[in-house]
């Protein structure tokens, strides 16, 4: 077996299972999931139409490259979305959705072979970066955030050192678990240090369509644009249907960026043997070229979390986050684990520690003493999990 694989950390749900196996929750209470951040809204009809309409698909090889209607679909919705104009033919690759694609693109962009190549990544974080990296023969540097800014990351953390022998950065922008949304100046800094240094900048943008503010959060290939950047060098974006459109197991997405760099990954991709069925190419094309569906899903995160929040407000560390479908909140006493064990085992709601979102850097865990909760289930559960939440809280930490 490949050595590279014994470096691998148990993934955070593995690990929250380890650690409540010996609980026994109160049968006094429905089990409630925050913990896992999987869309529950029913997949839009449309999107159910155009995947059965086109199930003839089914018996044809489907290219990697997708197709042409496919890619022309998505970069219509870049440009409507971002007022970024792409090439269908050289910009845009559709993916299994964003976490395989997230995967493979450091196997193909790492050159294990130079001394001391890096990953650079937010932390607390999205385990796939990190695995993606160590399964690639590379090191890993953590950028933590900082709870003084909103839990943005604090980039400076990172020397100079580090970032010269850096070869590829990820970015999530809204961040998961914090929410957090990348402004320009923070883009252009980055775009900076890539010039100097010469590493790509895989953005991780799955969360862009669930926002609670009247402008929608700034996207990579948008701030590039913005900053004269047409060419999009050294940057690449990934999105996924799964949660705009509801669709997780239909696993759709798409690369776009650097033509350069999409040239490689596809031929990395050809052989990796990653090509989207035609029906669910189909399907896709119905959901990228709507919006109706997309703006019905924010409303209901958003009446969510005008619910939740204030709610919880008044026991946690926690507010409105700039975007996506996580509260990103502070616990009483600092000991995330053991407060995610009382509220399962006397209230039977779960939610997943921050400290096993994250790693020690510099001495610090960024997610110890927080908890991530996904308001992914039907709005009475979600009040009637807040509720839960508030009577723990009351009367075992305060």
């Amino acid at each position: 077996m490949n050595p590279l694989l014994q470096r691998l950390h148990p993934y955070p749900f593995e690990r929250l299972r380890e650690l409540t196996r010996d609980i026994v929750p109160s049968p006094a209470h429905r089990p409630i999931s925050l913990g896992i951040g999987e869309p529950k809204h029913p997949t839009p009809p449309l999107v159910e139409r155009a995947l059965v309409g086109a199930l003839q698909g089914l018996s044809s090889y489907p290219a990697t490259a997708g197709t042409p209607a496919l890619r022309e679909a998505i970069a219509g919705w870049v440009q409507r979305r971002y007022g970024v104009a792409l090439d269908p033919a050289t910009q845009v690759l559709p993916v299994n959705g964003s976490r395989e694609a997230l995967f493979a693109f450091a196997q193909a962009v790492v050159d294990a072979s130079r001394p001391g190549a890096t990953v650079v990544v937010p932390n607390p974080f999205y385990q796939i970066y990190e695995g993606a990296a160590l399964l690639a023969g590379a090191q890993v540097a953590y950028a933590n955030s900082d709870p003084a800014r909103n839990f943005a990351v604090d980039w400076s953390g990172i020397d100079e050192a580090t970032w010269a022998r850096t070869q590829l950065l990820y970015v999530c922008s809204p961040g998961n678990p914090t929410g957090a949304v990348m402004p320009l100046v923070e883009w252009q800094r980055l775009f900076e240090l890539s010039d100097r240094h010469g590493f790509v900048i895989a953005s991780d943008e799955c969360y862009s369509e669930i926002y609670f503010g009247d402008e929608p959060p700034l996207g990579a290939l948008q701030a590039a644009r913005a900053l004269g950047r047409d060419r999009f060098e050294r940057l690449v974006v990934f999105t996924s249907l799964s949660k705009r459109s509801n669709v997780p197991g239909m696993r759709s997405g798409f690369v776009a960026g650097d033509a350069a760099l999409l040239k490689d990954f596809l031929l990395y991709r050809t052989y990796h043997g990653s090509a989207m069925s035609l029906p669910v190419q189909a399907a896709s094309i119905a959901a990228w070229n709507d919006e109706a569906h997309v703006r019905d899903n924010r409303a209901q995160y958003r009446l969510k979390f005008e619910r939740v929040t204030p709610m919880l407000a008044d026991v946690l560390d926690v507010k409105l986050p700039d975007a996506g479908f996580y509260l990103w909140a502070g616990v009483p006493g600092a000991d995330d684990v053991a407060f995610a064990r009382g509220l399962l085992a006397q209230y039977n709601v779960a939610v997943l520690p921050g400290s096993l979102l994250a790693r020690s850097a510099r001495g610090v865990n960024p997610g110890a003493g927080r908890i991530r909760m996904a308001l992914v289930a039907p709005l009475d559960e979600c009040v009637e999990a807040a509720e839960r939440i508030v009577a723990y809280t009351r009367a075992h930490l305060t």
